[in-house]
Protein backbone atom coordinates (compact mmCIF):
# COMPACT_ATOMS: atom_id res chain seq x y z
CA UNK A 1 0.00 0.00 0.00
CA UNK A 2 1.22 3.60 -0.35
CA UNK A 3 2.74 5.30 2.31
CA UNK A 4 0.08 8.41 2.11
CA UNK A 5 -2.75 5.40 1.74
CA UNK A 6 -1.57 3.92 4.93
CA UNK A 7 -1.04 7.34 6.74
CA UNK A 8 -4.79 7.46 5.38
CA UNK A 9 -6.43 4.68 6.51
CA UNK A 10 -4.03 4.62 9.53
CA UNK A 11 -5.25 8.17 10.49
CA UNK A 12 -9.38 7.38 10.23
CA UNK A 13 -8.73 4.04 11.98
CA UNK A 14 -7.31 6.05 15.01
CA UNK A 15 -10.29 8.80 14.60
CA UNK A 16 -12.60 5.92 14.51
CA UNK A 17 -11.55 4.58 17.75
CA UNK A 18 -11.04 7.53 19.54
CA UNK A 19 -15.01 8.63 18.38
CA UNK A 20 -15.68 5.54 20.67
CA UNK A 21 -14.88 6.71 23.75
CA UNK A 22 -16.51 9.23 25.63
CA UNK A 23 -14.25 12.26 27.02
CA UNK A 24 -15.40 15.45 29.17
CA UNK A 25 -16.96 17.25 28.70
CA UNK A 26 -19.77 14.76 27.53
CA UNK A 27 -21.86 17.74 25.86
CA UNK A 28 -20.46 20.64 23.59
CA UNK A 29 -22.11 24.10 25.10
CA UNK A 30 -22.10 25.57 28.21
CA UNK A 31 -24.19 23.60 30.55
CA UNK A 32 -24.63 23.11 34.49
CA UNK A 33 -26.76 21.57 37.03
CA UNK A 34 -27.11 18.04 35.21
CA UNK A 35 -29.63 15.47 35.46
CA UNK A 36 -28.37 11.79 34.70
CA UNK A 37 -31.48 9.19 34.24
CA UNK A 38 -31.54 5.74 31.95
CA UNK A 39 -35.15 5.69 30.28
CA UNK A 40 -35.59 2.51 28.06
CA UNK A 41 -32.04 1.88 27.91
CA UNK A 42 -30.43 4.95 26.98
CA UNK A 43 -28.59 7.10 29.40
CA UNK A 44 -30.43 11.00 29.10
CA UNK A 45 -29.35 13.84 30.28
CA UNK A 46 -31.49 17.15 31.70
CA UNK A 47 -29.10 20.35 32.53
CA UNK A 48 -29.52 23.93 33.04
CA UNK A 49 -28.52 25.91 30.05
CA UNK A 50 -26.03 28.27 31.87
CA UNK A 51 -26.30 32.18 30.97
CA UNK A 52 -27.31 35.04 32.42
CA UNK A 53 -30.77 35.04 34.07
CA UNK A 54 -32.68 36.87 31.47
CA UNK A 55 -31.12 34.11 28.98
CA UNK A 56 -31.84 31.46 30.89
CA UNK A 57 -35.13 30.85 29.89
CA UNK A 58 -35.32 27.19 28.44
CA UNK A 59 -34.27 23.87 28.55
CA UNK A 60 -32.08 21.14 26.41
CA UNK A 61 -32.03 17.58 26.73
CA UNK A 62 -29.45 14.87 25.45
CA UNK A 63 -30.12 11.06 25.07
CA UNK A 64 -27.18 8.39 24.42
CA UNK A 65 -26.83 4.93 24.16
CA UNK A 66 -23.59 4.29 24.81
CA UNK A 67 -22.54 7.36 27.01
CA UNK A 68 -19.98 8.29 23.83
CA UNK A 69 -22.15 10.24 21.52
CA UNK A 70 -24.90 12.45 22.80
CA UNK A 71 -27.56 13.54 20.59
CA UNK A 72 -29.39 16.84 21.15
CA UNK A 73 -33.14 17.48 22.08
CA UNK A 74 -33.80 21.29 21.75
CA UNK A 75 -36.11 23.16 23.95
CA UNK A 76 -37.86 20.30 25.06
CA UNK A 77 -39.62 22.94 27.58
CA UNK A 78 -39.48 27.00 27.85
CA UNK A 79 -40.81 30.06 29.03
CA UNK A 80 -43.08 30.18 26.42
CA UNK A 81 -44.79 26.60 28.01
CA UNK A 82 -44.83 28.16 31.74
CA UNK A 83 -46.38 31.11 31.69
CA UNK A 84 -45.73 31.83 35.11
CA UNK A 85 -41.90 32.10 34.78
CA UNK A 86 -40.07 34.77 33.30
CA UNK A 87 -36.18 34.10 33.65
CA UNK A 88 -33.88 32.04 35.14
CA UNK A 89 -35.32 28.15 35.02
CA UNK A 90 -32.42 25.94 36.52
CA UNK A 91 -31.53 22.13 37.93
CA UNK A 92 -34.29 19.96 36.07
CA UNK A 93 -35.54 16.74 37.98
CA UNK A 94 -37.08 13.81 35.94
CA UNK A 95 -39.00 10.47 36.34
CA UNK A 96 -40.75 8.27 34.48
CA UNK A 97 -44.57 7.18 35.85
CA UNK A 98 -46.67 5.03 34.29
CA UNK A 99 -45.79 6.15 30.51
CA UNK A 100 -45.44 9.53 31.12
CA UNK A 101 -42.49 11.77 31.79
CA UNK A 102 -41.87 14.42 34.33
CA UNK A 103 -39.69 16.89 34.77
CA UNK A 104 -39.46 19.56 37.90
CA UNK A 105 -37.39 22.57 37.85
CA UNK A 106 -36.56 26.10 39.32
CA UNK A 107 -37.81 29.51 37.69
CA UNK A 108 -37.85 33.40 38.57
CA UNK A 109 -35.10 32.98 41.44
CA UNK A 110 -37.94 33.64 43.61
CA UNK A 111 -37.61 35.60 46.98
CA UNK A 112 -40.23 36.59 49.22
CA UNK A 113 -43.59 38.02 48.07
CA UNK A 114 -42.73 36.84 44.13
CA UNK A 115 -44.08 34.57 41.97
CA UNK A 116 -41.68 31.60 41.25
CA UNK A 117 -39.83 28.72 43.42
CA UNK A 118 -40.23 24.99 41.76
CA UNK A 119 -42.85 23.88 38.63
CA UNK A 120 -43.52 20.97 37.60
CA UNK A 121 -44.07 19.87 33.67
CA UNK A 122 -44.78 16.39 31.85
CA UNK A 123 -44.45 15.16 28.64
CA UNK A 124 -45.24 11.85 26.54
CA UNK A 125 -42.19 11.69 25.54
CA UNK A 126 -38.69 11.89 27.46
CA UNK A 127 -37.31 14.65 24.41
CA UNK A 128 -41.02 16.60 25.50
CA UNK A 129 -42.42 18.60 24.36
CA UNK A 130 -43.48 19.16 27.70
CA UNK A 131 -46.32 21.29 29.29
CA UNK A 132 -46.83 22.99 32.11
CA UNK A 133 -48.72 20.73 34.73
CA UNK A 134 -50.60 23.48 36.97
CA UNK A 135 -50.08 26.46 35.35
CA UNK A 136 -48.57 27.37 38.66
CA UNK A 137 -45.64 26.83 41.26
CA UNK A 138 -45.69 23.86 42.87
CA UNK A 139 -43.62 25.19 45.60
CA UNK A 140 -43.80 29.52 45.87
CA UNK A 141 -43.16 29.98 49.44
CA UNK A 142 -39.94 30.24 50.85
CA UNK A 143 -40.16 27.56 54.58
CA UNK A 144 -37.23 27.45 56.74
CA UNK A 145 -35.14 29.48 54.92
CA UNK A 146 -34.40 27.20 52.11
CA UNK A 147 -35.48 29.19 48.72
CA UNK A 148 -37.55 26.92 46.56
CA UNK A 149 -34.67 25.70 44.02
CA UNK A 150 -32.12 22.94 42.98
CA UNK A 151 -34.85 20.24 43.54
CA UNK A 152 -34.25 16.92 43.58
CA UNK A 153 -37.08 13.62 43.20
CA UNK A 154 -36.69 10.62 45.22
CA UNK A 155 -38.98 7.22 44.58
CA UNK A 156 -38.66 5.08 48.02
CA UNK A 157 -39.13 1.67 47.74
CA UNK A 158 -42.73 1.33 48.97
CA UNK A 159 -43.79 3.72 46.40
CA UNK A 160 -43.56 6.95 48.16
CA UNK A 161 -41.87 10.10 46.24
CA UNK A 162 -40.06 12.53 48.25
CA UNK A 163 -38.67 16.29 47.14
CA UNK A 164 -35.34 17.62 48.68
CA UNK A 165 -35.33 20.63 47.77
CA UNK A 166 -33.03 24.59 48.75
CA UNK A 167 -30.88 27.22 48.56
CA UNK A 168 -29.21 29.34 50.72
CA UNK A 169 -28.34 27.00 52.86
CA UNK A 170 -31.11 24.99 53.90
CA UNK A 171 -32.11 22.20 52.65
CA UNK A 172 -36.15 20.68 52.63
CA UNK A 173 -37.90 17.49 51.77
CA UNK A 174 -41.38 16.74 51.40
CA UNK A 175 -43.78 13.85 50.49
CA UNK A 176 -45.22 14.57 46.98
CA UNK A 177 -48.79 13.70 46.11
CA UNK A 178 -48.87 10.27 44.00
CA UNK A 179 -50.17 12.32 40.43
CA UNK A 180 -47.69 15.30 41.19
CA UNK A 181 -50.13 18.30 41.35
CA UNK A 182 -48.64 19.00 45.18
CA UNK A 183 -47.55 17.56 48.38
CA UNK A 184 -49.14 15.92 51.28
CA UNK A 185 -47.98 15.28 55.29
CA UNK A 186 -45.08 13.64 55.82
CA UNK A 187 -45.29 10.29 58.37
CA UNK A 188 -44.73 12.67 60.95
CA UNK A 189 -47.74 14.97 59.95
CA UNK A 190 -45.61 18.26 58.97
CA UNK A 191 -45.40 19.21 55.04
CA UNK A 192 -42.23 20.77 55.36
CA UNK A 193 -38.89 18.97 57.41
CA UNK A 194 -35.57 20.80 57.29
CA UNK A 195 -32.65 18.18 57.03
CA UNK A 196 -29.97 20.80 56.28
CA UNK A 197 -26.39 18.78 57.02
CA UNK A 198 -23.56 20.27 58.03
CA UNK A 199 -22.42 23.02 55.18
CA UNK A 200 -25.26 22.68 53.08
CA UNK A 201 -25.27 24.89 50.56
CA UNK A 202 -28.03 23.88 47.78
CA UNK A 203 -27.83 20.92 44.79
CA UNK A 204 -29.19 18.03 47.20
CA UNK A 205 -29.50 14.26 45.58
CA UNK A 206 -30.24 11.27 47.19
CA UNK A 207 -30.20 7.48 46.07
CA UNK A 208 -30.49 4.10 48.05
CA UNK A 209 -27.68 1.47 48.49
CA UNK A 210 -27.82 -1.57 50.05
CA UNK A 211 -30.24 -0.51 52.58
CA UNK A 212 -29.00 2.77 53.19
CA UNK A 213 -29.56 6.44 51.67
CA UNK A 214 -26.86 8.71 50.79
CA UNK A 215 -27.13 12.07 50.86
CA UNK A 216 -25.40 14.49 48.84
CA UNK A 217 -25.29 18.10 47.89
CA UNK A 218 -23.11 21.22 47.20
CA UNK A 219 -20.63 23.00 49.41
CA UNK A 220 -19.40 26.50 48.82
CA UNK A 221 -19.66 29.54 45.49
CA UNK A 222 -20.74 28.12 42.71
CA UNK A 223 -19.21 30.63 40.64
CA UNK A 224 -16.03 30.25 42.48
CA UNK A 225 -13.10 27.59 42.49
CA UNK A 226 -13.96 26.21 45.99
CA UNK A 227 -17.47 24.64 44.75
CA UNK A 228 -17.42 20.71 45.71
CA UNK A 229 -20.01 17.98 46.65
CA UNK A 230 -20.08 16.22 50.15
CA UNK A 231 -21.98 13.20 51.38
CA UNK A 232 -23.60 11.76 54.47
CA UNK A 233 -25.36 8.25 55.22
CA UNK A 234 -28.83 7.56 56.99
CA UNK A 235 -30.90 4.94 57.57
CA UNK A 236 -33.77 6.59 56.53
CA UNK A 237 -34.87 9.06 54.04
CA UNK A 238 -34.90 11.74 56.31
CA UNK A 239 -31.90 11.42 58.02
CA UNK A 240 -30.66 12.17 60.46
CA UNK A 241 -27.91 12.79 57.84
CA UNK A 242 -24.00 13.32 59.29
CA UNK A 243 -21.18 14.65 57.08
CA UNK A 244 -19.13 12.26 56.38
CA UNK A 245 -16.74 13.73 53.55
CA UNK A 246 -15.98 15.68 50.51
CA UNK A 247 -16.23 13.51 47.29
CA UNK A 248 -15.96 15.69 44.21
CA UNK A 249 -13.61 19.09 43.95
CA UNK A 250 -11.56 21.18 42.01
CA UNK A 251 -8.60 19.54 40.48
CA UNK A 252 -5.54 21.80 39.66
CA UNK A 253 -4.71 19.76 36.31
CA UNK A 254 -8.17 19.24 35.56
CA UNK A 255 -11.07 21.81 36.56
CA UNK A 256 -12.46 24.23 39.06
CA UNK A 257 -15.61 24.54 40.43
CA UNK A 258 -17.09 21.16 40.53
CA UNK A 259 -20.34 19.99 41.93
CA UNK A 260 -23.93 20.12 41.44
CA UNK A 261 -24.43 16.78 40.22
CA UNK A 262 -26.68 13.80 40.02
CA UNK A 263 -25.98 9.98 40.33
CA UNK A 264 -26.68 6.81 37.72
CA UNK A 265 -27.02 3.44 38.65
CA UNK A 266 -26.52 1.60 35.75
CA UNK A 267 -27.94 -1.94 36.77
CA UNK A 268 -27.06 -4.03 34.26
CA UNK A 269 -23.58 -3.38 34.50
CA UNK A 270 -23.69 -2.08 38.04
CA UNK A 271 -21.57 0.73 37.89
CA UNK A 272 -22.14 3.85 39.79
CA UNK A 273 -21.80 7.62 37.68
CA UNK A 274 -21.44 11.24 38.77
CA UNK A 275 -23.03 13.35 36.37
CA UNK A 276 -21.75 16.96 37.48
CA UNK A 277 -20.70 20.64 35.81
CA UNK A 278 -17.26 21.88 36.17
CA UNK A 279 -15.12 24.87 35.05
CA UNK A 280 -12.71 24.98 32.44
CA UNK A 281 -9.05 26.11 34.21
CA UNK A 282 -8.43 29.84 33.32
CA UNK A 283 -12.27 30.79 33.07
CA UNK A 284 -13.28 33.57 35.28
CA UNK A 285 -17.21 33.62 33.52
CA UNK A 286 -19.12 32.23 36.43
CA UNK A 287 -21.96 31.13 33.85
CA UNK A 288 -19.21 29.03 31.88
CA UNK A 289 -19.80 25.44 33.31
CA UNK A 290 -19.99 22.38 31.18
CA UNK A 291 -21.34 18.66 31.97
CA UNK A 292 -18.78 15.96 32.61
CA UNK A 293 -19.67 12.03 33.60
CA UNK A 294 -16.95 10.40 36.05
CA UNK A 295 -17.41 6.84 37.50
CA UNK A 296 -17.89 6.72 41.23
CA UNK A 297 -17.00 4.00 43.25
CA UNK A 298 -17.65 2.73 47.11
CA UNK A 299 -14.96 0.67 49.48
CA UNK A 300 -16.00 -2.19 51.32
CA UNK A 301 -17.68 -0.43 53.98
CA UNK A 302 -20.16 1.71 51.54
CA UNK A 303 -18.35 4.99 51.79
CA UNK A 304 -17.80 6.86 48.79
CA UNK A 305 -14.45 6.90 47.57
CA UNK A 306 -13.04 10.39 45.87
CA UNK A 307 -13.67 10.82 42.58
CA UNK A 308 -11.18 12.05 40.46
CA UNK A 309 -11.87 14.12 37.13
CA UNK A 310 -10.59 13.10 33.70
CA UNK A 311 -10.63 14.45 30.13
CA UNK A 312 -11.29 10.85 28.93
CA UNK A 313 -14.50 10.70 30.82
CA UNK A 314 -16.35 6.82 31.10
CA UNK A 315 -15.66 5.31 27.81
CA UNK A 316 -17.20 2.08 26.59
Amino acid sequence: MPLKKLFIAVALFVGSALSALAQNPVIQGWYADPEGVIYKNQYWIFPTYSARYNDQVFFDAFSSKDLCTWVKHPRILDTAAVKWARRAMWAPAVLEKQGKYYLFFGANDVHPNEIGGIGVAVANKPEGPYKDLLGKPLINEIVNGAQPIDQFVFKNSDGSYYMYYGGWGHCNVVKLKSDFTGIEPLPDGTLYKEITPQNYVEGPCLFKKDGKYYFMWSEGGWTGPDYHVAYAVGDSPFGPFKREGTILESDPKIATGAGHHSVIHDAKSNKWYIVYHRRPLGETDGNHRVTCIDEMHFDKEGHILPVKMTFTGVGK
